[in-house]
């Protein structure tokens, strides 16, 4: 399955973006609030800048103390962000976010950010084309007796 298709497939479309000099506090509220694991860090809504998890803001936490809170976003923000393309396969996703340990990735189209994909988006998918694999296979094996 593409990523184009997985982000389709999303109940929300909604890319939720936070500015580099917003308040780590007030990216922790906003996560809480949509029930989401990381915001894509943009100035303008479009070119990422940075991403900024629940991950990174747990490690500061543990490292910092609450001060981290305060900081600005840009302080804690992954600058070097891996995305995909919207053409790109769920499997090849998969096995980037396997491999760079992280579990939510922006999806970029003329180098303008269209949706974000995450980990659970991608697991889901698998799971819909193994289920479709699954049922083929078994109407083949019922229709071949």
């Amino acid at each position: 399955m593409s990523v184009r298709k997985i982000i389709e497939a999303k109940q929300i479309q909604k890319i939720i973006t936070v500015k580099p000099e917003d308040t780590v506090k007030s990216v922790a509220e906003l996560l809480a609030k949509h029930k989401i694991g990381a915001v894509i860090v943009s100035g303008d809504g479009a070119i990422v800048d940075g991403i900024l998890s629940e991950r990174d803001i747990v490690r500061a936490l543990g490292t910092v103390g609450v001060e981290c809170l305060t900081g600005r976003v840009s302080d804690l923000m992954t600058a070097s962000v891996i995305g995909c393309r919207p053409d790109d396969t769920a499997n090849s996703v998969m096995e980037k976010m396997t491999e760079g340990r992280f579990r939510h990735m922006p999806v970029i189209e003329n180098n303008r950010m269209i949706g974000v994909i995450s980990i659970g988006d991608v697991v889901k998918a698998r799971l819909a084309e193994i289920e479709q694999e699954n049922s083929a296979l078994t109407g083949m094996i019922a229709n071949s007796w």
